[in-house]
């Protein structure tokens, strides 16, 4: 990097966001950078993981164990953590501007998308992601309720997420117990009155995006039945073509799967979990104290468009299902950030290959860069952003070899901490999640649980003696 103007000084990165995208981008960087380099994370929420700590099932602990390799690159002299500091109210992208030589943002699809259909704003209509929020203890979705005492609930949607509801509402309290659920879900969901739960989604079984292993966990369930209708994994000709002259073998398991489902019998378990496929909700009808009370659904057909993609259409058929609770799970979309140049269309930040352009010329934005959900949408597993980051890292360093980056006033450590601490004097460091974590932690064994986690930015202070 003997042309890139940094030789004297190391090069200082600001990540805004510390999920799974932000650690796998500084560890790239660490690990890639032929020059010394300073990075400062930057998180809305005390706590750092992201996605991990507030998104992953509680009941998917081994996937959580990914955050000891977050916590080897945390533990660098060169890496700080502050918690607690928000984008574009305690720190702006004019202080980033005077502070770094670049910023890379990875802040994730933080919405949901909404179903476009009557009814959807009843009560006892909600999204996904604020239940999955929930009973995951983020502090912004602490203080929600959830009607628990109906005795059906549907989840619209057919991915990983919508399995992951329906998954926890089915679970017996020693499943639950030997999770990581806030303990306000946890009493909450050992209260609950529901019976069934229908998963419904509007293709067929061989284009359902939840994975196999999250397919054989609905089969697996202590307390609740698994069950589909056998016409509705039948595959159609266009599906069984796609199947035949594919090669992603995980498919044909997981349409296997679900055809020998349709073949159980009952086994008389408490609750019964159905999924639906090649359905779509047209209606949540309410009743008379405006609650939801039933579905009005359409039968749907497929069809190959001209670029050989597989879509759903609607048909002539109409079935109404009672049920008291919805939740929708039909994608996710990012969030625009002040000052950072946004599509709406997409929902992500405007870039390619991870450089943030200028949407109107197209150009790159010097030392601007994003990586995750707010750049490419919400797809993918933890896993996926590690490619994505290494691609986005890859191009940050490649300009910075060019000396295309940012010209920051102050290049000093102290001045950032110094700049962030007059603006959040409540801020988290990592050492101070330290203390939180092996606090939930020693909660969670005298409670006889992986942890107990605490939920508000509240008692997180006061945990630590902050009063």
């Amino acid at each position: 990097m003997t042309k890139s103007g940094i030789d004297s000084q190391p090069l200082r990165v600001a990540i805004v966001g510390s999920g799974p995208a932000g650690f796998f981008s500084a560890a790239h960087l660490f690990k890639e950078s032929d020059h010394p380099v300073e990075i400062d994370m930057f998180d809305r929420l005390p706590t750092p993981f992201g996605l991990v700590r507030f998104g992953v099932a509680p009941d998917h602990l081994k996937i959580k164990s990914v955050t000891k390799v977050y916590e080897r690159t945390a533990a660098r002299p060169e890496f700080r953590f502050w918690g607690n500091v928000e984008f574009g109210k305690h720190i702006t992208m004019e202080d980033l501007r005077t502070l770094y030589h670049c910023v890379l943002f990875s802040s994730g699809s933080q919405s949901d998308r909404k179903m476009g259909i009557p009814g959807e704003e009843l009560n006892r209509s909600h999204s996904a992601t604020e239940f999955v929020a929930w009973y995951n203890g983020h502090p912004d979705f602490s203080e929600h309720s959830f009607d628990l005492s109906v005795e059906r609930v549907a989840v619209i949607g057919i991915g990983n997420v919508a399995v992951d509801v329906a998954r926890i509402l089915c679970r017996t309290e020693q499943e639950l117990l030997q999770t990581d659920i806030a303990d306000y879900a946890l009493e909450a969901l050992l209260r609950s009155n529901v019976k069934e739960v229908v998963v419904l989604g509007r293709r067929g079984p061989a284009q359902a995006a939840f994975t196999n292993p999250e397919a054989k966990e609905l089969c697996e369930l202590d307390g609740a039945d698994f069950c589909v209708l056998p016409e509705e994994v039948d595959l159609d000709a266009l599906s069984q073509s796609d199947l035949d002259n594919g090669s992603d073998k995980s498919v044909i398991r997981k349409v296997e799967l679900l055809q020998r489902t349709a073949l159980n019998k009952s086994r008389g378990k408490p609750k019964k979990l159905t999924m639906r496929f090649l359905v779509s909700p047209v209606e949540l009808i309410s009743d008379n104290s405006g609650g939801v009370a039933k579905m009005r659904i359409v039968k749907n057909e497929l069809y190959k468009t001209e670029n050989g993609a597989l879509r759903s259409r609607p048909t002539d058929r109409f079935e109404d299902i009672p049920v008291g609770l919805v939740f929708r799970s039909v994608g996710y979309r990012g969030l625009p950030l002040p000052g950072v140049p946004f599509n709406d269309e997409w929902g992500v930040i405007s870039n390619v290959n991870g450089r943030i352009v200028d949407p109107k010329s197209s150009n790159s934005l010097p030392g601007l860069y994003v990586s995750g959900w707010i750049k490419r949408g919400p797809t993918g597993v933890i896993g996926t952003n590690k490619a994505d980051s290494i691609e986005t890292v890859n191009c940050l360093l490649e300009d910075v070899a060019s000396g295309r980056m940012m010209t920051p006033s102050k290049t000093s450590a102290g001045a950032a901490e110094e700049l962030v601490r007059s603006r959040q004097p409540d801020v988290f460091t990592f050492e101070d999640w330290k203390r939180i974590d092996a606090f939930e932690i020693e909660r969670g064994v005298k409670a006889g649980r992986p942890r107990v986690k605490i939920t508000s930015v509240r008692q997180m202070s006061a945990a630590l003696g902050r009063g």
